[in-house]
């Protein structure tokens, strides 16, 4: 077997981790971290190996010193631009020799984006002559998510790489994702593992669930409440008075339907935990749905619960005939996502800011730039910042006594003579709901006009320029004694003196 080199994976098939001599393999990670922590794991695993480094200075990536390794690892530094990833190969056949053996190669997948599909091709074909020629083993290791490092850009270099992988953070995990991997005489293909991560080192998640018995499929667990006062539908329904009751049913069934009802926002915390714990415990079989009865969920509440493990969301619009409809198209389905053994780092991931209503302006900058740059969150679709002006009649001082956010992450601040608002995982189309609950009074009157940033890209450059003026801006915000608007308009004047007045004149006689 002619692989010589291993990526040090813990616990994972040794042919999925083996380098073949010569060879040229590709391994794409999401995050610039998680690249760095897979190439010093890498590294200390090998007895000798060569360093390039065009993400960070090579020397970065082994400070502090990774644990084990060679004693001396050459390291050499490559421009962040084109014409010096044009010319790497060239610099192979100068400098590097079958000495070197294995030469982890680190970048942006930014960088590569520079290259056109021909200038790409042609590139790794001459890296490939070049590394049989002088019997090495390139190992490139990219970080950052651009149109670059989708599977179906990459697939199409099967011919000429010998090895192809994803490395992706889940909420509490990470996903390595083999496309295809030559070792030795064997390629191995669409493989996907689960990986955990302790003391700087990736390892294998064994995650092996026992099949679950299907003999109460056809069954119901239900609030009584989702069918609107009706009596059971057939023998195959219990009905029950409350969430939790169906809770302690659920927990002996298999495959059944169990359907929560939501009848006040207050409740999903609650109704997540409940969730979470059934599927966790009665495995990918159980059909769970959660029927709103006259409060609609937002965004994020949606995302919490199916990340816990819900089926499906039946919203309170649907009609009953819809909702059976519904319950109909779930039959037979196995539940398909990975749901964490941690509710509460779920919840972190999906829900990280646990702050709401009025922030100073860096307070509030801070705040937003964080979410917004949290990776596990789905891309430009992390929250709306609206710029809200008050009306000529009315400061922005005064438009906070009417502000009230009441879910963690919608978050309010002032600058100069704009109101500033985010609101986490608020969708554009929710807006003018969002702010109708958030004001105490109809907020078209309250506002002159308002600008909206919803991508991600806007949202930072938005965030970046407040930063600039936010010296001055706070220097500006002196503490006021804030007064309604109400109180405004009945601002008392000087009372008025009586004055007598003769309605009648007297009768002279």
């Amino acid at each position: 077997m002619k692989n010589s080199f291993s990526l040090g994976l813990l616990h994972v098939q040794p042919e999925l981790t083996t380098l073949q001599t010569p060879g040229c393999y590709w391994v794409a990670c999401a995050r610039q971290q998680d690249a760095r922590l897979f190439i010093r794991q890498v590294i200390s695993h090998q007895r000798a190996v060569t360093l390039i480094g065009a993400e960070q200075l090579p020397r970065e990536l082994l400070t502090p010193d990774p644990a084990g390794g060679p004693d001396r690892i050459p390291l050499f530094s490559l421009p962040k631009n084109k014409k010096s990833l044009l010319l790497l190969e060239s610099d192979f056949s100068r400098t590097f020799g079958s000495q070197h053996g294995l030469v982890i190669f680190n970048s942006a997948a930014a960088q590569w984006d520079k290259l056109n599909e021909g200038e790409l091709s042609r590139w790794i074909k001459r890296m490939r002559r070049t590394l049989y020629k002088r019997k090495m083993t390139l190992l490139i290791i990219t970080s950052g998510t651009t149109q670059f490092n989708q599977t179906t850009h990459l697939q199409r270099y099967f011919r000429q790489m010998d090895g192809l992988a994803y490395l992706t953070p889940q909420q509490d995990s990470w996903q390595y994702q083999i496309n295809w991997w030559y070792a030795g005489e064997r390629l191995f293909a669409d493989r996907a593992i689960r990986l955990g991560c302790e003391d700087e080192r990736f390892f294998a998640l064994n995650e092996m669930q026992e099949p679950l018995s299907l003999n109460d499929e056809q069954h119901y667990l239900a609030n009584k409440s989702v069918l609107e006062g009706a009596p059971p539908l057939s023998r195959q329904w219990q009905l029950f008075e409350d969430n939790q009751q169906v809770w302690s049913a659920a927990q002996q069934a298999n495959a059944a339907t169990v359907i929560f009802s939501l009848t006040h926002s207050e409740h999903i915390g609650e109704l997540a935990k409940q969730v979470h714990s059934l599927r966790r415990s009665r495995g990918n079989g159980l059909k769970i749905v959660v029927r709103e009865m006259g409060v609609s969920l937002r965004y994020s509440d949606e995302r919490l619960l199916q990340a816990c493990g819900v089926n499906t969301i039946v919203p309170t619009s649907a009609a009953m005939s819809r909702f059976l409809t519904m319950l109909e198209g779930i039959q037979g389905q196995r539940f398909s996502r990975r749901v964490p053994a941690s509710l509460e780092a779920l919840t972190a991931s999906l829900q990280p800011l646990h702050e709401k209503g009025y922030l100073r302006l860096d307070a509030f900058c801070q705040s937003v730039g964080q979410l917004i740059s949290n990776t596990l969150l789905p891309e430009n679709d992390k929250g709306l910042l609206v710029a809200l002006r008050p009306v000529p009649q009315l400061t922005p001082q005064q438009i906070l006594t009417l502000c009230k956010p009441r879910r963690f992450g919608d978050l309010v601040t002032v600058l100069e003579d704009r109101v500033i608002l985010f609101l986490s995982s608020c969708r554009y189309n929710d807006l003018d709901k969002a702010l109708k609950f958030i004001f105490s009074l109809p907020h078209d009157e309250l506002f002159a006009n308002r600008i909206i940033w919803f991508e991600d890209n806007q949202i930072l450059g938005e965030i970046s320029n407040i930063r600039k003026m936010t010296p001055m801006a706070l220097q500006e915000q002196t503490p006021v004694a804030v007064t309604p608007p109400a109180a405004v308009a009945a601002k008392p004047s000087e009372r008025a003196a009586p004055q007598p007045i003769t309605l009648l004149p007297e009768n002279k006689s």
